[in-house]
């Protein structure tokens, strides 16, 4: 059994709660630029105080409408600035916040809103609205729908007056780091969501936490543009960081517009996950072959990773400075550029980023520092700060918190930023805390220095029926690395050989087709066999091969004539394989593999 503690660095007053950040910020800066609101392709500013006298508002409508001290609220939208100021509303109503992912389906929705009890539900669109109407019969608590686009806020918010001048004040005083802010519905890569309970206390930790992390959130001129679901923890407690700590924040839900918004918002730091930093470099990658560059493109990739790599092993020499040197005017910059051109650090989580995009996105001046966490350690268990980077790995234990590797390999986690419970599901609950320890379900090493790698999860793990123990990841991680490659899963479980089907990348295809003279609009379905096809995935499985041994690697793979998508099914909002799902759906095409 290993174990690494990190000393606590801050404390969280006994009184503190999250609506006072809103509050001081008005009082203390009360015209600095707190949000930008995209409206149509502009950024409109919104001061501290405006945002202070909004949140009020709307606050003091929900309680007069009935939300009392409590009280369960949900939220299903996309990422928009009315999804933070109804959120910062609910706490300074003393309610608790219920983030409902905007794609969820009407059985989804309705459990969540039954599970939780809520009494109230803010959605986005007129969709929404008759998603959750149709199975309102089915939540017997709920009494106001409220949509955005309707302008069923502002309707809420010019309530205010018929609450007493007091109520903001009455609801305040019921709060402190122990009382419950959210219940987060676990995404549910398997079985029903569970809401995991998190407090004002685990959310403040966080954002306390953060410019240790980030140094840009608590700059001046720090800011950052939101662009995964707020119903995923990640991108909550960078909410709560930006707003805690003054940084500017903004929000787009159009993912096919984010570089255009990157170009415009121009971020100091970026947060994603693995998948959006993957279609970054394969994005630009196939762009550069396209355009006849591949060849400057690829030497400016070793150049980068083997310039990051010197960083770690006492600094680059004169010969590798002066060609990275050239690089960031050939091709670095222009990266950086379409990330906004202000990006210094990204912070990536929800799944291990990789060593091979951390060198490469450090090489061309964006360093990325990996957390790891679960909605149950409100984000971060561990983190990595710019002073204290190890890349491959995902930090040491968060400051005041300590992890743990059992004698199984799973991680074990206890610090301020560990949830409650699982609501209304004491026996889930009992099952993962162990003598005050979260057990994570992960599995990692921990090396001398505290540096923990994650190395798959333990239900993940296949068994061969040779009796091989094998992590997926590993080799997932090596063949999403190919830009044909959308997604893939590596499979073997009791059979003799390890297998893996994957997906191509419907965006890559056509300027892949382009290269070699073909028509651009060819079908998927003419292309899972066609024989360059084959050996491009085959160079993947073989690059991925290369870092398994024998008995690990893949011997047969099929490519699937579809995508495994968001909508589908396949991955859940955070672009996370659904394993159980796909396995279900593709078990045909796993079992050819095997009768071949």
């Amino acid at each position: 059994m290993q174990e690494y503690s990190s000393p606590a660095t801050f404390e969280i007053p006994a009184t503190a709660a999250l609506p006072d950040a809103v509050t001081r910020n008005a009082a203390e800066h009360p015209d600095r630029v707190a949000l930008s609101r995209h409206v149509g392709d502009s950024w409109v500013p919104v001061t501290s105080r405006e945002f202070e006298q909004q949140v009020t508002a709307l606050a003091r409508g929900m309680v007069a409408a009935g939300v009392g001290p409590g009280d369960r609220v949900g939220i299903l939208s996309k990422t928009r600035y009315e999804w933070t100021l109804a959120d910062y509303a609910i706490w300074a109503a003393g309610g608790v916040g219920v983030p409902i992912y905007e794609t969820s389906s009407a059985e989804q929705a309705q459990w969540i809103l039954s599970d939780s009890g809520a009494v109230a539900v803010v959605v986005e669109t007129a969709v929404h609205q008759a998603l959750v109407e149709s199975v309102r019969a089915d939540v017997p608590g709920l009494r106001e729908v409220w949509q955005i686009e309707s302008g069923d806020l502002d309707a809420v918010a010019a309530r205010a007056g018929e609450a007493p001048e007091s109520a903001l004040a009455d609801r305040r005083a019921t709060l402190s780091p122990e009382s419950l802010a959210t219940i987060i519905y676990t995404s549910g890569t398997t079985g029903r969501p569970k809401g995991c309970e998190l407090t004002h206390g685990n959310l403040l930790y966080v954002a306390e936490l953060a410019p240790a992390v980030i140094p840009a959130m608590s700059a001046e001129n720090g800011s950052s543009l939101l662009f995964l679901p707020l119903a995923h923890v990640f991108a909550r407690i960078i909410e709560v960081g930006c707003i805690q700590n003054g940084a500017r924040l903004g929000h787009t839900g159009d993912l096919t517009s984010l570089l255009a918004d990157l170009g415009t918002f121009q971020p100091t730091f970026l947060v994603a996950v693995p998948r959006v930093f993957e279609k970054v470099y394969n994005g630009a990658r196939q762009k550069a072959h396209a355009a006849g560059k591949g060849s400057i493109f690829d030497r400016a990739e070793r150049v980068a990773v083997a310039w990051s790599k010197a960083q770690d092993t006492g600094g680059a020499g004169l010969g590798l400075n002066l060609q990275h040197k050239l690089f960031d005017a050939l091709v670095y910059g222009k990266l950086r550029a379409a990330m906004g051109g202000k990006v210094e650090y990204a912070l990536s989580g929800g799944a291990p980023l990789g060593e091979r995009l951390g060198h490469f996105f450090r090489g061309i001046g964006v360093t990325i520092l990996e957390g790891y966490g679960l909605t149950e350690t409100a984000g971060p268990a561990t983190v990595s700060g710019p002073e204290a980077l190890k890349v491959g790995t995902v930090g040491r234990a968060a400051p005041g918190s300590s992890v743990r590797i059992d004698d199984t390999g799973e991680i074990l986690v206890r610090g301020p930023q560990v949830f409650r419970g699982y609501w209304n599901n004491p026996t889930a609950t009992a099952e993962t805390m162990r003598d005050g320890w979260f057990a994570t379900g992960d599995i990692g090493v921990l090396d001398g220095e505290g540096y923990v790698t994650i190395t798959g999860r333990i239900k993940e793990i296949l068994v061969t029926s040779g009796g091989k123990n094998v992590s997926p990841a590993t080799l997932e991680d090596k063949i999403r690395a190919h830009p044909l490659v959308s997604q893939c899963i590596v499979v073997g479980d009791n059979r003799p050989f390890i297998g893996c089907l994957i997906t191509l990348d419907a965006e890559a295809l056509p300027g892949w087709l382009e290269t070699k003279g073909r028509p651009a609009g060819t079908p998927m379905s003419e292309l899972v066999e066609d024989p360059e096809i084959v050996a491009e995935i085959q160079a993947a499985v073989d690059a991925a091969n290369k870092q398994v041994s024998k008995a690990e690697s893949i011997r047969s793979f099929a490519i699937l004539p579809v995508e495994w998508t968001v909508e589908g099914g396949q991955l859940t909002p955070s672009l996370k394989l659904k394993r159980s799902v796909v396995m279900k759906e593709f078990a045909t095409e796993v079992e050819k593999i095997y009768a071949s």
